[in-house]
């Protein structure tokens, strides 16, 4: 039961062969039992989630149905406000922020009938590859303890992947819904930039009313049906804006998976991918071609390089505020030494988060042309199959943040490597779609990353669902 699909959770809830009140009590006691190894959910709201789920279970009594979520128990990463119970991004200065309302996701899941019941982790200010912060401690990776699962929504896949919440809702920078995804084993989406609402999610700091720049908010899940379940519920304008507007997101492109035209690109010498994760993301591309999908393995829409470049100083300038004025100010002096010949990574950052607003126009328009390449190859190609990081789940690493790296076929390789394949997708607003396609001969999980076109979201959560009916799709880590 745990284990379920959220989507078959809400048919047995709408059936009445399981009530709201036995599922939340189900998983709280799963929490109870599994979540002191994880530390994947830091923060309960039980006592407000029975009285949630007694009312649910009563409508539903009277036949009386608030949405496609009726009762279905979740939770949601803690970076997004919950009225009345604390929200703090990991962040010590946060840790007794309470909010007075919902993030507009949150309220519009509960809105869907969702019965939200908790928090999970994430790293401070959802700022890490690696899912720890002062105020909860670390979480680990279910399929091996002595792992990561990712980050920065590494609760919210441990906590899907362990069958602790029927769905979770997370948030997507620098693969922060991919890279846990991939790591756990489940499903995430990241979707078009834009069409979900990022109101109440921190960073930035409580209360901001604009948008930033690449990042979003999207769902991880046990299947590619409940991915699409939830952008459902939480996709579409913001209260303003609708007052104008409407998001009718179109269909998949295809049918069957037959009929699909796939740009396979599985590793690049840019940003080498680990022999044990490209056998498999090469393995689940023959299948697919076996299974009868057209794919190209030689197509290649921008440079891997060039695409890097450009998404690395979108996201220097996106996060740059959330940067302490001393830590800013000390590399706008580092930026003025350099030799203009250093391409180290702190030079190239240092850089980055200085930039003026005439290098930012410039990388943006650069980003436009990127995209406009994007859509000239999505013309003969629906989606692009690619990794989502180098790696499987690595080890934990709490060192300095400048000094680490990760082991790629046994080569020392940047730490921030972990963000380049995410950037594929990030910089040009596209959405993505993470599907598990099989574990390493050590027993981690690896997910492939589809990359579709701009507002095509359907397309990737479609092709996601075909590919997880040839390659299995999730399965519970062992233990759990």
């Amino acid at each position: 039961m745990e284990f379920l699909p959220a989507s078959d959770l809400a048919g047995l809830l709408r059936r009445r062969e399981i009530s709201s009140r036995e599922l939340l009590d189900l998983y709280l006691g799963r929490i109870e039992t599994h979540n002191p190894a994880l530390n994947a959910v830091v923060t309960l709201d039980a006592d407000r989630a029975r009285a949630r789920a007694a009312e649910a279970d009563e409508a539903a009594a009277r036949d009386e149905w608030w949405g496609p979520l009726h009762g279905l128990p979740m939770t949601v990463k803690d970076t997004l406000e919950t009225a009345g119970v604390r929200t703090t991004a990991g962040a010590d200065d946060l840790s007794d922020h309470v909010p007075r309302g919902d993030a507009e996701t949150v309220a519009r899941l509960r809105g869907a009938g969702a019965v939200v019941f908790g928090k999970t982790n994430t790293p401070t200010y959802a700022m890490d590859c690696q899912t720890y912060n002062p105020v909860f401690g670390t979480t680990n990776n279910p399929w091996n303890l002595e792992r990561t699962p990712g980050g920065s929504s590494g609760g919210s896949a441990a906590a899907v992947a362990a069958g602790l919440t029927a769905l979770e809702l997370g948030s997507d920078i620098g693969g922060s819904i991919r890279n846990p995804a991939h790591y756990c084993g489940v499903f995430g989406h990241k979707p078009t930039h834009g069409i979900v609402p990022l109101r109440g999610h921190i960073p930035g700091p409580p209360g901001t009313l604009s948008t930033t720049d690449l990042g979003v908010v999207g769902p991880l899940a046990r299947s590619a049906g409940d991915l699409d379940l939830a952008l459902s519920v939480v996709a579409g304008p913001s209260a303003d804006a609708a007052v104008a507007w409407r998001l009718a997101l179109p269909p998949p492109r295809h049918g069957t998976l037959a009929e699909y035209r796939l740009a396979a690109w599985v590793d690049d010498p840019y940003c080498p991918v680990d022999g044990e994760v490209g056998a498999l993301l090469q393995g689940a591309v023959e299948m697919l071609s076996a299974a009868g999908a057209k794919i190209d393995d030689r197509a290649r829409p921008v440079d891997l390089a060039e695409s890097d470049r450009v998404y690395q100083r979108l996201l220097a300038a996106a996060i740059c505020n959330g940067i302490p004025e001393a830590t800013f100010e000390g590399l706008v002096q580092l930026g003025a030494q350099l030799d203009p010949a250093d391409d180290s990574y702190l030079a190239r950052q240092a850089r980055n988060i200085t930039q003026r607003k005439r290098e930012w126009n410039s990388t943006d328009e650069h980003r436009h042309r990127l995209r406009a390449r994007w859509a000239e190859f999505f013309r003969d190609h629906d989606a692009v199959l690619c990794p989502i990081v180098p790696t499987a789940a690595i080890p934990h690493d709490h060192s300095e943040l400048t000094g680490r790296t990760i082991t790629v076929n046994g080569d020392e390789r940047p730490y921030f490597d972990q963000l380049v394949w995410a950037g594929l997708a990030t910089g040009p607003l596209l959405p993505a779609t993470v599907v598990p396609v099989g574990t390493t001969p050590s027993g981690l999980p690896v997910g492939m990353q589809m990359i579709a076109p701009y507002l095509e979201d359907r397309t990737a959560v479609d092709l996601a669902a075909r590919i997880a009916e040839v390659t299995g799709g999730y399965r519970p880590p062992p233990g759990f």
